[in-house]
């Protein structure tokens, strides 16, 4: 094992707070790992100072024009770093030969083709852009079995999930011996904000989290709750069960992660602090366990842990992501888009916080699902709800203020 090369990996989205966490554990274990490719989609400064740091290959730029103002940045300090700009750049990095890991954490839709690369090349997947499942999981799962690619789950619960899994287990596959999987929430900043109050909630207010730091967009999910309603989907196709075997509780110290029930009555749980250097840590090492940084847990501390069961009235978002699921074809896919522009436009005040959800169950009342058997047919049903919601914005301008 000491003799061994360090595997290479491509970090995709290495500026966002997955990116950051997942550098700062390879740096822990440099005999281990070293970095072939960085990308980032606009944030120059901190692209930039990875790049000076840890010296890959390439650096890649979803924005043109970042990238070239990346290049001329880096000059003397970082000369042997090749840039490259766009999504094709995307792609070729999560595919390279030389590359053993991908870290996929690009958020929502534009994570996609990178990560189903990543998994057509028979990487090692760590996935942390759920929509990449969310969208195509039946084309995602089958990339993973037909090229042997290690699929690790890199979100939290997910992780947790995994760890309490069988021996031997590969994700994909049904769980023998598993009866159900309980998915844990925060709760998010609203928990405990009464209903008549969250339509006047602001973005800043939405966006802080009370455990976890995490980018703006995956911060209103978590306030609306839909990002578990995206991770019901994910542990769906990642652990292959249905609906009826996957529940969610609310656990606002955010320690223990997710639950395994058994079909004798045991019920396996993973705790562990909030810092998402666990999961990286546990998926760069697996099927062995690496040093994180993590501080240990100290449950006397904590003293007592709290759950509860989500509302669904408060929280809609994780009712039609239920839904969803259960629909399957495209239907996840167009969840996917028509929140990503919903959240968007919360962010931008152009639609109030409590519209997010009506915005969804709009589109997804006129939109048709269809069998997603081809990625031709996941984009364009993704294309066409992002129409719709753009229309549903528009019909409803005139009650949102700026």
């Amino acid at each position: 094992m000491q003799d061994r090369q360090p595997a290479g990996i491509t970090i995709l989205g290495a500026t966002g707070s997955i990116g950051v966490n997942t550098l700062d554990v390879v740096s822990r274990h440099p005999e281990r790992f070293r970095v072939v490719a960085l990308t980032a989609h606009t944030d120059i400064d901190t692209l930039a100072a990875q790049c000076r740091q840890f010296q890959p290959q390439y650096a890649v730029m979803a924005d043109p024009a970042a990238a070239e103002q990346l290049e001329q940045r880096l000059g003397a300090t970082a000369p042997d770093v090749q840039v490259l700009a766009g999504s094709a750049a995307l792609v070729e990095v999560a595919g390279l030969p030389e590359v053993d890991y991908v870290m996929a954490a690009i958020v929502g839709a534009a994570g996609l083709l990178p990560s189903l690369e990543a998994a057509r090349k028979g990487k090692h997947v760590l996935l942390a852009n759920k929509e990449a499942l969310v969208m195509s999981g039946a084309l995602f799962m089958q990339a993973v079995r037909d090229n042997n690619a290690v699929l690790l789950p890199i979100d939290s619960e997910h992780n947790a999930l995994l760890q309490c899994m069988p021996d031997r287990y590969t994700t994909g596959s049904v769980p023998p011996g598993v009866s159900s999987i309980t998915l844990t929430a925060s709760g998010g900043p609203f928990r405990e904000t009464p209903a008549s109050k969250l339509m006047s909630v602001t973005p800043e207010q939405a966006c802080a989290h009370p455990n976890w730091d995490m980018g703006r967009k995956i911060s209103v999910d978590s306030a609306t709750m839909m990002n578990k309603g995206l991770e019901v989907i994910e542990a769906g196709w990642l652990f292959d069960l249905p609906a009826a075997s996957i529940r969610v509780v609310l656990h606002p110290q955010s320690i223990l992660h997710s639950m395994v029930e058994y079909t004798d009555g045991s019920v396996l749980a993973q705790l562990g602090n909030p810092d998402m250097r666990i999961p990286i840590s546990h998926a760069l090492g697996w099927p062995e366990r690496i040093v994180s940084g993590a501080e240990p847990l100290d449950i006397a501390a904590i003293g007592q842990l709290q759950f509860s069961a989500p509302d669904l009235e408060r929280f809609p978002c994780l009712g039609l992501a239920f839904d969803a699921w259960r629909a399957g074809g495209t239907a996840p896919a167009i969840l996917n888009a028509v929140n990503e522009v919903a959240v968007q436009a919360f962010l931008d005040r152009q639609l109030a916080f409590t519209d997010i959800p009506r915005a969804i169950a709009w589109v997804m009342e006129r939109s048709d699902v269809q069998d997603a058997g081809s990625l031709d047919t996941v984009l364009a049903a993704d294309a066409r709800a992002r129409e719709r919601a753009s229309e549903y914005l528009a019909s409803i301008s005139h009650r949102v203020g700026t």
